[in-house]
């Protein structure tokens, strides 16, 4: 008692309010890492995400949607390499937007996690975890609360809306994607996954 009674006040202030944010860290730390599981889970688990794996895609840049658009094959293994034909595309965005929709992300331990407030998306409030420490600049990304499944991502400069969720093998993966100019709100890009292949090792002719 004599101990705390000389503490200067401002002192035992900071004290307890050092204290209580520690507390707070930790239950927000232990919320995000609630929810990343209910998130995996709703995928059909860790062991099941897609790490390598080639897809048939179609896409096209505008304001609207164009069929059949761009249609191209790639192999991806994110967050590191994406190969068109046997070309890897080096420094590329879509590289860790790939890694966030395939919920890799998340499941790296040297990822920083934290739940951040949210948003109106589709008439609906969605939550919300941020993603640091592995992706620069930090990475927000958006869930239904019901299924888990991933709604939004809020990335740099763009806005990307997921939906169409599909099966495969075991996971679950979002086939459609719409980029948004964060500023503006307009789409300016479209892309649609067709086909999806799990691959157990690199193709022929691939280098990392």
């Amino acid at each position: 008692m004599n101990f705390i009674r000389s503490i200067p006040t401002a002192m035992f202030a900071a004290i307890i309010c050092q204290a209580s944010a520690t507390e707070i860290s930790a239950q927000e730390s232990a919320a995000a890492s609630e929810l990343v599981q209910h998130i995996v889970k709703a995928a059909g688990g860790e062991e099941k995400l897609l790490k390598l794996f080639r897809m048939k895609e179609q896409f096209n840049a505008g304001a609207t949607l164009k069929t059949p658009g761009t249609l191209r094959t790639s192999v991806v293994e994110p967050p590191k390499s994406w190969w068109i034909g046997a070309a890897e595309r080096g420094e590329e965005p879509a590289k860790i937007t790939a890694w966030a929709w395939t919920l890799g992300a998340l499941t790296d331990p040297e990822s920083k996690i934290v739940t951040i407030a949210e948003v109106t998306e589709n008439e609906m409030l969605v939550a919300g975890l941020q993603i640091s420490g592995t992706i620069d600049p930090p990475l927000d990304m958006y869930f239904d609360k019901k299924t888990y499944e991933l709604v939004r991502v809020d990335w740099r400069n763009d806005i990307y809306r997921f939906s169409d969720w599909k099966e495969y093998d075991g996971t679950k993966y979002p086939s459609k994607c719409v980029l948004h100019r964060r500023k503006s709100g307009e789409p300016w890009f479209f892309h649609e996954i067709l086909e999806i292949e799990r691959l157990k090792e690199l193709p022929e002719g691939l280098k990392r």
